[in-house]
């Protein structure tokens, strides 16, 4: 059974690339969905790492299993669902940021169930993982979300819970309490400073660390894109200073930091030495496009840390 179990739902990408020169647009395909990527990164890393989640018995859920097989992400807990698709994004650039259409509505994964989530794949791991978005996706995923979390703290699994905020899957009016509610539920919540003063009114990284670890979490992680990340426990907190690359698709950047960190916990890296590798790791993401393609292997990151006078 994996060490880390990752539940929400994956998706296929296609990412807009630059305009060729007689102005046709080319889309590249590739794999996405913010656990998904999570597991990946992980499992890049050299962790033992699995999935829960349902794909359509389509092409696109024939693609995801062969991604999870390549990738060395356990898939044995992965429900195939005939009656509904695989869900789709498209991804588009600009100076600023990248942009997110979903055609996910009824999904597979829409349609998981609280009594579909099996209660040893989660028992035998040493973390379980999952976000709002896996919550945000339908009533019955949240529920099932909430459900997971459950069965983590009764067999005594850390939960890492991350916040991804997608106003575009339900209202902030929804979002902030389910969003607090599975807050109150981790060990480990990373969160960004933007995300934060959406949901909460607050973006100082260290007052939000102190509001998380206020709720019940061990350890905090507030993410600041380029600038680096904050880590905190109830005892300590750190700045984990941001990395200089060309970064031109910042899509699962986030989620990679998520991976690595983990994976790096894991590895028995304390937690701000996990920051230091897993910002490095997301840093790197950034540097191509898609969110799977560019997610780093541990020579790359360490390269990186090296160059950066920093070690993990």
């Amino acid at each position: 059974m994996p060490d880390l179990v990752c539940l929400g739902e994956p998706m296929i990408e296609f990412n807009r690339q630059p305009a060729l020169a007689d102005g046709r647009v080319l889309w590249l395909e590739g794999h996405g969905g913010d656990t998904s990527n999570c597991a990946i990164a992980a499992a890049r890393q050299g962790a033992s790492a699995g999935y829960l989640t349902a794909i359509g018995a389509d092409p696109f859920g024939e693609s995801l299993m062969r991604l999870w097989a390549a990738e060395g992400v356990d898939a044995r807990a992965v429900i195939r669902r005939a009656d509904a698709p695989t869900g789709i994004y498209f991804v588009t650039h600009s100076e600023r940021r990248h942009e997110f259409t979903f055609a996910r509505a009824g999904s597979a994964a829409s349609r998981m169930t609280a009594g579909e989530i099996p209660e040893a794949y989660i028992a035998a791991a040493t973390i379980f993982e999952t976000s709002a978005i896996s919550q945000a996706i339908s009533a019955s995923a949240g529920e099932a979300v909430l459900h997971a979390m459950a069965l983590a703290k009764k067999h005594g699994v850390t939960i890492a819970y991350d916040t991804n905020l997608r106003l575009r899957l339900w209202p902030l009016d929804k979002a902030r309490p389910a969003i607090e509610a599975a807050c109150r539920r981790a060990d480990i919540v990373f969160t960004s400073d933007e995300e934060a003063k959406t949901l909460w009114g607050e973006a100082d990284p260290r007052a939000v660390a102190a509001m998380l670890l206020g709720w019940g979490a061990a350890v905090a992680v507030v993410k600041q894109g380029g600038q680096g990340a904050l880590v905190a426990t109830r005892s300590v907190a750190t700045a984990i200073p941001g990395h200089a690359v060309n970064a031109i698709d910042a899509t699962g950047a986030g989620d990679t930091f998520a991976g690595a960190f983990l994976a790096r916990r894991l590895a028995g890296d304390d937690e701000f030495t996990a920051a230091r590798y897993a910002n490095a790791a997301a840093a790197l993401k950034t540097t191509d496009y898609g969110a799977v393609r560019a997610i780093p292997r541990p020579a790359a990151v360490m390269k990186l840390l090296r160059a950066a006078g920093s070690h993990a």
